[in-house]
Order: structure tokens, then C-alpha cells, then sequence
């Protein structure tokens, strides 16, 4: 661990933390690390956090701790007593960092820089520029809209709730006044895609989602070609896209090809009756396999096991992208405002969108390449590891974190947009 070059110490506002879970929970905790590698942090969460990090600490041991005070504010109860699990998150999170800044005034909390880490959108506002200090905020970005064609398999209930969603975030990242102001305010933010709602010039690309270096130990992978995908079963993710374009890749196959080939999908959601009634109209049971969540450990050996990991996914992040290219391996997705830029053509294929039928050509097209060129999927699965060290790795992040917390403190300025989208492609 380098040494502190100075005594900077950071508040970090990190609504969402748990070391045991992956997302955004996953994301708090180990940016708070990351922070902790050359800072002093000051981390602020909620009440119903804390036993899972003083437990993660205690069978986890880490220097980092010593560099970090845990502070834990919530609401009073007659001020939350209406949320129940996901159910009213947004408007909780925004009261939550609304009245952060008395609970910080109120502890009389010393610190040189505030952070706000997470949620990761850009459609709320934080309240931290109230506190007088150099404001880093993010990564922060939204999910851009799934098209109608896509979304439109799903039914018109979960088309409705959609749109109604896209709507709700477009109109508070418009048009909401103080998160206007929160952005005049911010001193540098962290722009998880080139896409996010930022129309300031103090800005930088940083993904919202990272992992650690996996070890691929090669005897572990089967024969065959195993295609992967993970993920929630949700409209979001592209699952649809997944199981069809398999589907018109595996039927395109030589008989005596198709029992070598197989498709694993691991996850759960909302969608998977729709997915498993699709498996079944398209005639591919006998190569699929519908996997409920794993544990961390087991869905390391898919990953391991896996030959190239398809994400067709409309979202403008995907831990699991990360965790692929960890484990080495080919990525196949959309040219989205997540995947789509965070991959290059050296270590996956990315389609294009346009009609539903060129989509699932496209992508049946990229599964073909990759299954008779060999060799080029194996040039894939090396520059996979080297992109997910470039632009993955939490360690980079922390040198990172570091270089704009002092370019904050003494006043300059970060990249315009034209730049990110530079840096992104040529990191």
C-alpha cells in the first residue's frame, strides 16, 4: 500500500453498502476502499448496514479499516415508515441525502473533500455543496430507453411501466431545480457513460461497475462451446436477445455440431417464465439451462467454464461485463452506452441496433464467428484480461480517486466531453 502523500481526508456519502452483494451494494463498499487506499474516509450509510460491514470486517481483515470511520444515519421512523424494500427507494434516497447534511453538521464531522458515491443516477440531485467543501460526485448515469422492440415482447404491462419510468427520469433530470443547481455546484463528476445528464465541463468517465483480477485456471474448462449470460431476468437486461439469437445460431449449425454447443443463463427475475416459454416455443430446451442465482464461488466456475459470455443488454453499466473480461473471456452485446462502449474490437463484437429480426441476426452471426475462428477467439480472450485490467481493475480506480480529490482542492479543472469519449476509446 502507498504511503499518504497528504493527510486528505474524504467524506463519502454511500447510500447503498454491503460487502456480501454484488451491484449497487457491492459498488459502495468497495469504492469506500478504494478511497481508503491513499485517504482518510469519513463513510456515511444507513442503520441496516452496519451488522453486515462489522461482520465483513471482522472475518475480513484489511489495513484499509484504520483509514475509515463508519458513521450511520436514517431518517426517524415515522419519516420511512412507508418503504418497504423497493418500494418508495427514490423518494426515500431523496429525502435521505436532503437532510444529510444536518446529520453531518450535527456530528461535527471534519473532513476535506465529500463525495457523494451512490445511487449511480443522474436524475437526483445531491445536497452536499451546502457543506462548503469540494464536491466529487459519482459515477452517475441512467439506463438508456429499451426500444419498442424489444420491449414489446414483454407485454404491454411491462411496456407501460417502463415508459412511465423513462418519463419520471427524464423529466427530474430536466427539470428538477435543485439538481440543477446540485450540478452548477459539483466540482468534478464521474460520468459512468458518455451519456449521462452532465452539462458541466468538470467531468471525467469512470464506470460505475468493477472487479477483481481473476486467476482462469484452464483445466477447468469444458469441451464445447459454452455461451454465458447473467444478469436479472428483466426487460433491461435483453434476455429475449439472448435466447433467440442462440436459437437461429444453433440451428444454423451443422447436426453433429449442436451437441457441443449450449447456452447457460443464471439469474432470476420477474421475466423468467416469459424466457422459459421462449426457450420452449423456439425448440432449444435440450441446449439451455436455466440456472437460479449461485453463490460467488460457484458462478466463478461458470465463468471459468464459459467460452464467450452474450449480453445483449440495454443498460448503461453491467457488473457482469466486468466479470467476464475478468475471467478472459469474449464478449458478444449491443453497442449500447454500456457494453457497447466498454468493449472493443479487440476483445468482443457489438451489433449495432435496428430492427428486431436484424438484431438477432447479427448477434446468431458474432456467436458463428467466435465458434469457427479459434484463433480469434483466443486473441479476444487475452486483450479481455488486459481491457478489464486498463479499465476494470478497483485498484486503478484508487489512483483515480486520489488525482481528482487533489486536482479538486487546488482548483482545476477536468476533461470535456469530446475528451471522455477519447480517453474511453483509447484507454
Amino acid at each position: 500500500m502507498k504511503a499518504l502523500e497528504k493527510n486528505i481526508c474524504v467524506l463519502a456519502t454511500t447510500y447503498a453498502v454491503n460487502p456480501y452483494k454484488g451491484s449497487e451494494d457491492g459498488m459502495g463498499w468497495n469504492f469506500i476502499l478504494q478511497i481508503a487506499s491513499h485517504q482518510e474516509v469519513v463513510a456515511i450509510t444507513r442503520e441496516n448496514n452496519r451488522e453486515a460491514i462489522e461482520a465483513y470486517q471482522h472475518d475480513h481483515p484489511d489495513a484499509r479499516y484504520a483509514r475509515i470511520r463508519f458513521e450511520y444515519f436514517d431518517l426517524p421512523y415515522w419519516m420511512r415508515f412507508w418503504k418497504k424494500g423497493g418500494r418508495g427507494a427514490l423518494l426515500y434516497y431523496y429525502l435521505w441525502q436532503l437532510f444529510l447534511p444536518l446529520f453531518i453538521w450535527q456530528r461535527s464531522l471534519a473532513f476535506d473533500v465529500c463525495h457523494n458515491v451512490n445511487f449511480h443516477n443522474d436524475w437526483t440531485p445531491t445536497f452536499l455543496w451546502v457543506l462548503g467543501k469540494p464536491l466529487v460526485w459519482g459515477p452517475v448515469g441512467h439506463h438508456p430507453a429499451i426500444p419498442t422492440n424489444c420491449l414489446r415482447k414483454y407485454g404491454w404491462k411491462q411496456w407501460l411501466s417502463y415508459r412511465l419510468r423513462d418519463v419520471v427520469k427524464w423529466t427530474l433530470g430536466h427539470f428538477d431545480p435543485l439538481l440543477w443547481l446540485a450540478r452548477w455546484k459539483a466540482d468534478h463528476v464521474f460520468c459512468m457513460n458518455s451519456k449521462a445528464w452532465y452539462w458541466g465541463s468538470d467531468k471525467s468517465l469512470m464506470p460505475s461497475v468493477s472487479s477483481e483480477p481473476k486467476s482462469l485456471k484452464m483445466e477447468q474448462k469444458q469441451k464445447g462451446f459454452k455461451i454465458l449470460s447473467v444478469g436479472r431476468f428483466t426487460p433491461l437486461k435483453g434476455f429475449d436477445l439472448t435466447i433467440a439469437s442462440f436459437a437461429a445460431f444453433l440451428k444454423a449449425l451443422p447436426l453433429e455440431d449442436r451437441e457441443n454447443v449450449g447456452l447457460q443463463l443464471i439469474g432470476q427475475g420477474t421475466s423468467e417464465e416469459f424466457l422459459r416459454n421462449e426457450i420452449q416455443r423456439l425448440g432449444i430446451e435440450e441446449n439451455v439451462e436455466v440456472i437460479s442465482w449461485v453463490d460467488r464461488q460457484q458462478l466463478d466456475l461458470y465463468y471459468q467454464q464459459a467460452s464467450v459470455f452474450l449480453f445483449p443488454s440495454h443498460e448503461g453499466a453491467g457488473m457482469v461485463v466486468s466479470e467476464a473480461l475478468a475471467f478472459g473471456l469474449p464478449i458478444v452485446s449491443l453497442d449500447s452506452s454500456g457494453a457497447g462502449e466498454f468493449i472493443d474490437a479487440r476483445c468482443g463484437l457489438t451489433i449495432a441496433y435496428g430492427g428486431y429480426s436484424q438484431m438477432v441476426g447479427h448477434l446468431s452471426q458474432a456467436l458463428k464467428t467466435l465458434f469457427s475462428n479459434p484463433v480469434l477467439k483466443e486473441d479476444m480472450e487475452k486483450s479481455a484480461k488486459e481491457r478489464h485490467q486498463s479499465l476494470f481493475d478497483w485498484d486503478r480506480k484508487a489512483d483515480k480517486l486520489k488525482g481528482v480529490y487533489q486536482k479538486v482542492l487546488a482548483g482545476k479543472s477536468g476533461d470535456s466531453l469530446p475528451e471522455m469519449k477519447k480517453n474511453l476509446i483509447t484507454t
